[in-house]
């Protein structure tokens, strides 16, 4: 009896102890796609959160900066009609009044009594002055308040949403390991030459596209050594002297004047994912250039090959 519970004991172990099947290559690739959908959606939510709190907490320094200015200018209010009080005092006391009464000489009466008039006039106008200054020091001193709590949600939602970039990013590595298809990229790579079609602006930001080939995604990264697909577009475009937004969210909204059709692309066209999770720049030729997802590099693709019907639409810098 207790030798059969021992064998029985020991073959619910082993059936416990089971490992799951290892998933087949094919598994693990279309695990991979779904991953990488999934994480250019997050990065971007997350590139947009960042840009998202950055403005606010520069709004909020900028209004910090004001506020001392205008705290300046109230201590300088002060001390200006502490001085005024005290002159009229001097002037308006009974020794100044009882040298302006035994005054004989009209002139120099009607001088004092101007010096008295300008001098009420100033009081005044110190006055009003200081009370604008206050009223506007506590009103901006509200707005950046409200400002900094806006910050304040904004650098949480950053927090959320890199946590999640973090999980999904560990996931894609070690997919990408299993299938011996990490790239580390190299992030001193001077890449190919651009031998494309593009004149003007389009071919400089090219130029400095194509010359960042090799060099390793990271997402949240804007250059020199990596970039995420978004920071990507805009280095490029800005060797241009293009000033894009940061994120594929605020680019294509940027380019709502700018849309151009599919059959219409012109080399240096920024193209976008559905979603907005993904985008690269167009090459020529059916090709584009971007820098793709997490254990990849920038590279050089062609268009139907990628997108695989995730084609959203297009916009001209």
């Amino acid at each position: 009896m207790t030798v059969g519970l021992l064998l029985l004991a020991l073959l619910v172990a082993q059936g416990g102890a089971t490992a799951e099947p290892r998933p087949t290559i094919a598994q693990a690739r279309a695990k991979l796609v779904k991953l990488n959908e999934q994480a250019d959606e997050v990065v971007e939510k997350y590139n947009q959160a960042t840009e998202s709190y950055q403005k606010a907490r520069k709004k909020y320094q900028g209004l910090n900066t004001a506020l001392e200015r205008k705290r300046a200018r109230l201590d300088a209010l002060r001390e200006g009609l502490v001085s005024l009080a005290v002159g009229s005092y001097q002037f308006g006391g009974l020794s100044g009044m009882q040298g302006f009464l035994d005054s004989g000489n009209a002139d120099a009466m009607l001088s004092r009594m101007t010096s008295i008039d300008q001098m009420a006039r100033t009081q005044t106008e110190a006055l009003r002055s200081f009370e604008a200054t206050t009223v506007e020091l506590r009103a901006q001193r509200d707005e950046a308040k409200v400002v900094l709590a806006e910050a304040d949600t904004e650098r949480d939602k950053v927090g959320k949403e890199k946590k999640k970039a973090d999980r999904l990013v560990r996931e894609q590595t070690k997919l990408l390991r299993q299938l011996g298809a990490f790239n580390v990229g190299d992030p001193n790579s001077t890449g190919i030459a651009y031998t494309g079609p593009a004149s003007g602006d389009a071919r400089v930001a090219l130029e400095f596209a194509f010359a960042q080939v090799g060099k390793p995604y990271r997402y949240g990264a804007t250059g020199p050594g990596s970039y995420d697909c978004s920071g990507f577009s805009q280095a490029s475009w800005r060797a241009a002297g293009v000033q894009l937004p940061r994120t594929t969210y605020e680019q294509w909204a940027w380019g709502a004047g700018r849309r151009v059709p599919l059959d219409a692309l012109q080399p240096g066209d920024l193209l976008f994912s559905r979603g907005l999770g993904h985008m690269g720049i167009y090459a020529g030729d059916g090709k584009m250039v971007h820098s793709p997802q997490t254990g990849d590099v920038v590279k050089v693709v062609t268009i139907d090959g990628y997108w695989r019907g995730r084609f959203l639409g297009a916009v001209r810098p």
